[in-house]
């Protein structure tokens, strides 16, 4: 097996290099996975232009041992290479997808199951080096193995699928809920597919950009409503019987997003927010208060509750995540073809980097 490999690390702000470094070894309950296809996630973005938002950069972070530099990429699966001390159930060769949110499994919230909330908490590719490179270190218990149905493209956008799977968790979505999704990015796009697949009646995609936007209704919305019009609220009305949403899931990010949702929700709605958004935003507290608006963040994912949902929605078709994938770039054009794109507003949905040369 080769003895290094190519990996986008991130130094600083808008600084990412590929460089080579040494492949690493699958420790003890780890794996150590070939990486197929990696995409590019609005965080990851984020973390480029803005950064370090949760990089550790003065310290390791506890779980990891980690800190700056660091290979970014969570959303990615993988060929299993090599198996470390204490793994059974895995063979070389084997496709898996991996949960990257990692926890102590010991402080009080790991304790009660919510390991969203560990007091460590990191993630695989932000925390710890992730999968924009040739090959990735996984907790092996965090693993499970991809049916046939889902190409190894397709399983990219896995953890994608299991954010939109926990906040149609939180949202309590249920058979004949009406459900707005804010946001017309990757993450909103999959979480009204999941949310229909929950059996809601009645799922509009609220955004601004006409492509995506039409990329919703191919993928099964039952509208897609431009936000930058002035009749939007009275567009959603109409179709939740003049009431709004039952639930409304904030995949947008920035006060903009925010408002919206809780101008979508009807009173006694729920609100979940997804996207993170740094500093202070100014937001009217009052139709929340006088709506009695519930409102609730979403972060992270379970390895055993999340990533097998989202593995079945997608091998079952429920979830279609090949539609989102707009373009495919090699690991070294990474930078120019993938972040200073995706900065510049490429209007991609996702884009995904082959990690191998031979792929």
């Amino acid at each position: 097996m080769e003895h290094s490999m190519l990996a986008a690390r991130w130094h600083g702000l808008r600084d990412v290099r590929v460089e080579r470094i040494p492949v690493p070894d699958a420790g003890p309950g780890e794996l150590l996975l070939r990486v197929s296809w990696c995409g590019i996630c609005g965080t990851d973005v984020e973390e480029y232009l803005d950064g370090p938002a949760v990089i550790p950069v003065d310290r390791p972070n506890p779980i990891t041992g980690q800190q700056a530099p660091v290979t970014l990429g969570h959303e990615f699966a993988g060929t299993v290479v090599e198996s470390g001390p204490g793994v059974t159930g895995f063979a070389p060769g084997d496709r898996v997808a991996p949960d990257i949110c990692l926890f102590c499994d010991d402080c009080h919230y790991c304790r009660r199951h919510e390991y969203a909330l560990c007091e460590s908490w990191a993630t695989i590719g932000l925390h710890g080096d992730g999968g924009l490179a040739e090959f990735v270190r996984v907790p092996a218990r965090q693993c499970l193995p991809l049916p046939d149905a889902i190409a190894d493209d397709e399983a990219a956008l896995i953890e994608t699928t299991e954010v939109g799977v926990r906040a149609v968790r939180h949202g309590a979505v249920a058979p004949g809920t009406s459900v707005a999704v804010v946001g017309d990015g990757a993450v909103g796009l999959v979480a009204a597919q999941v949310a229909r697949a929950a059996g809601a009646a009645t799922v509009v995609l609220l955004g601004h950009r006409t492509a995506r936007l039409e990329t919703g209704r191919r993928v099964g919305v039952d509208a897609a409503i431009d936000t930058t019009g002035p009749g939007w609220r009275d567009a959603l009305a109409d179709l939740t019987g003049g009431l709004g949403a039952d639930v409304v899931i904030e995949c947008g990010g920035g006060a903009d997003a925010i408002r919206d949702s809780i101008a979508a929700a009807r009173k006694g709605g729920r609100v979940v927010l997804l996207a993170v958004t740094t500093g202070p935003l100014p937001v009217d507290t009052w139709p929340i208060v006088a709506g009695e608006l519930t409102v609730v963040g979403s972060v992270q994912h379970h390895y055993d509750e999340d990533l097998p949902a989202a593995i079945d929605l997608i091998a079952s078709g429920r979830v279609d995540v090949r539609s989102l994938i707009t373009r495919r770039i090699s690991l070294d054009r990474v930078v120019p073809d993938g972040f200073e794109a995706l900065a510049a507003g490429s209007g991609d949905i996702k884009i995904l980097v082959s990690t191998q040369p031979d792929v």
